[in-house]
């Protein structure tokens, strides 16, 4: 169980425009972040010593973008391979770093040319082998394929409703129209939900998160260094990383997992706030990983705030509205803000406990959550300022 409460804080945030064609090389975009992020930490390139990035071979290695920023030495570069459920796990690792002695000031970042470049939601070239031999015969290749799968189960099981998956888009869409930097600011209706063209049975296009070209970043530091730095430090209280059990072999694998009514954060959830000390009716808002609209669904029940089953009408009931008793991605999430791949939702959570979210701040924000994944793992930190 992660053992480092408070011991280390973010110190920075940085972010590029958030477009659909880019017209950038993803270490440009990526050096960009990394920059902006280092600069509102109120540090120099010399201060950072470690880098950590991941991505599913649709990026720039670490160290390249460690190279072209200036840094130093960079003593700790690691990059993982892995998709949306290693967004926190990233920052998790540079506090392990940092615990280790191995660096002191580590910076994070995602970066991709996700709909000019290399498309995560464009089909997967696949091969007769491994698990593949078994899902794409019948049709298990795209994301949206695989997770029509699970939300189905949740539906048949608890009765959930395209209704309730489609308050959750409107919601997110209002929130990002007070986001300048979000992708999607029309506004949008549970009709205009109802008549977006269906994609993959039960979703439409609405229930599906953006394919955007950026970058984001975070230095992550020591507490006690953070303290001294340009702003008011955000605190991370605990994390957790896993699932369940038969993960199986990859993301497509998810044919062996026990019951697709749930999630990875069924699994995770007990060490996450163990770790953290606080439990659900702490968080003041929540950064709830949303490749669909129905992955929120199942962490609202897998994470403790409300009973399995009960996640849809949850949503629908305007809890998760930013006026609501947990406020739920104010700035759009990835279905109306952009999709870097889950990590725009740390920045987000730092700018709220930061107080620095205009229009859309959670007034009185002091705790935030912050998830990543939809299948069988996934990622979480607690956040406090």
């Amino acid at each position: 169980m992660f053992s480092a409460r408070d011991k280390c804080a973010i110190a920075g945030v940085g972010y590029t425009d958030y477009t659909k064609n880019s017209g950038r090389t993803v270490r440009s975009l990526a050096s960009e972040a990394c920059m902006k992020a280092i600069e509102d930490a109120g540090l120099r390139v010399e201060d950072v010593d470690g880098i950590i990035s991941y991505n599913f071979n649709d990026s720039v290695p670490a160290i390249a973008v460690a190279t072209e920023i200036g840094v130093p030495e960079a003593g700790y570069a690691v990059d993982f391979l892995a998709g949306g459920n290693a967004a926190n796990l990233i920052v998790l690792s540079a506090i392990a770093a940092i615990e280790a002695g191995l660096a002191k000031t580590v910076v994070c970042y995602r970066a991709m040319n996700g709909r000019s470049g290399f498309r995560l939601g464009g089909g997967r070239q696949m091969a007769a082998h491994g698990i593949t031999q078994f899902t794409a015969p019948f049709g298990w290749i795209t994301y949206p394929q695989a997770m029509a799968m699970w939300c189905r189960r949740h539906m048949i099981e608890y009765g959930t409703t395209n209704e309730q998956l489609g308050t959750i888009a409107v919601t997110l869409r209002d929130n990002a129209v007070l986001n300048e930097r979000a992708m999607q600011r029309t506004p949008i209706t549970l009709d205009d939900y109802f008549n977006s063209r269906k994609i993959v049975d039960p979703f439409r296009m609405l229930d599906i998160c953006l394919e955007s070209d950026g970058a984001c970043a975070v230095v992550v530091t020591s507490a006690e260094r953070a303290r001294d730095m340009r702003h008011k430090p955000v605190f991370v209280a605990g994390g957790a990383y896993g699932g369940g059990p038969q993960q199986g072999e990859d993301l497509f694998d998810a044919i062996r997992w026990p019951n697709h009514s749930h999630n990875y954060a069924k699994y995770i959830s007990d060490g996450l706030w163990k770790s953290a000390g606080v439990g659900p009716k702490d968080v003041d808002l929540a950064l709830i990983y949303d490749c669909f609209t129905y992955s929120i669904v199942m962490q609202l029940e897998g994470f403790g705030f409300c009973r399995e089953g009960e996640g849809g009408p949850f949503a629908a009931s305007g809890a998760i509205a930013r006026d609501g008793a947990l406020p739920v991605n104010p700035h759009g999430g990835l279905l109306s803000e952009a999709y870097i791949h889950g990590f725009n939702h740390v920045v987000e959570a730092v700018e709220q406990l930061r107080g620095q979210s205009g229009p859309r701040q959670i007034a009185g924000a002091e705790v935030a959550l912050t998830t990543a994944g939809a299948m069988t793992c996934g990622s979480a930190m607690v956040l406090h300022n």
